[in-house]
């Protein structure tokens, strides 16, 4: 679907912690002239507390992603204006919760109840029209998690962002088959420096919008 609809259009960037979904957000977002929803994380009042005691904490921290990205979605959407989102509400389901899950930081009846509330909100969203994933290896997001030095991310270790990796992998996979999924490698992708693969993209999405990708 591309945005010759009439309706705003809604681009939805996914990825690992650390893939570079914030900063590419920012500038697609002033580039293209889309209403920027970014992941709701310093206003988070349970993220320092996950980090600290993660089983304890696990299910609080995903019910409050669920809402915030619900909110922000249905908010936006229901204006009608065009937006570019970082992470979504796929993600938290899709990705995240089975993780914790898998870990042992959510029981059983956490993600089954959990699951619930996330499949109920689903069937009530717009579903993005197009999914940026994007990807890098784990010594790359290590170094950028490092960098930014988030007291509450210096847990975050190759194990982790591994596991996410192989959940975005299969996610991606599947959603592909319902939405348009394009992927970007983000270590090769530099903001910054003028390389022209921004403008790539920029380019790639605008022929998309206008219908012509």
């Amino acid at each position: 679907m591309s945005g010759a609809s009439g309706r705003g259009i809604y681009v939805g960037i996914c990825g690992n912690i650390g893939v570079g979904k914030t900063r590419l957000t920012r500038v697609l977002s002033e580039r293209l002239g889309w209403e920027a929803f970014y992941e709701p994380v310093i206003a988070n009042p349970y993220l320092e507390d996950f980090y600290a005691d993660m089983a304890r904490y696990a299910f609080h921290l995903q019910v409050f992603f669920l809402s915030e990205r619900f909110r922000a979605m249905q908010t936006c959407v229901a204006a009608g204006r065009s937006l570019i989102q970082d992470r979504t509400l796929y993600e938290d389901g899709e990705i995240f919760a089975p993780t914790l899950r898998d870990l042992g930081m959510l029981s059983d009846r956490d993600y089954q109840n959990y699951r619930a509330l996330y499949e109920t909100l689903l069937t009530t969203v717009r579903p993005p029209d197009l999914i940026l994933l994007l990807t890098a290896p784990t010594d790359v997001l290590l170094e950028r998690i490092r960098r930014r030095d988030r007291p509450y991310e210096r847990h975050v270790d190759a194990a982790y962002l591994e596991r996410l990796e192989r959940r975005y992998e299969e996610w991606g996979s599947k959603i592909e088959q319902t939405v348009p999924v394009r992927r970007i490698d983000t270590s090769k992708l530099d903001l910054e420096k003028g390389d022209g693969s921004l403008e790539r993209i920029v380019a790639d999405l605008t022929a998309w919008a206008r219908g012509e990708g």
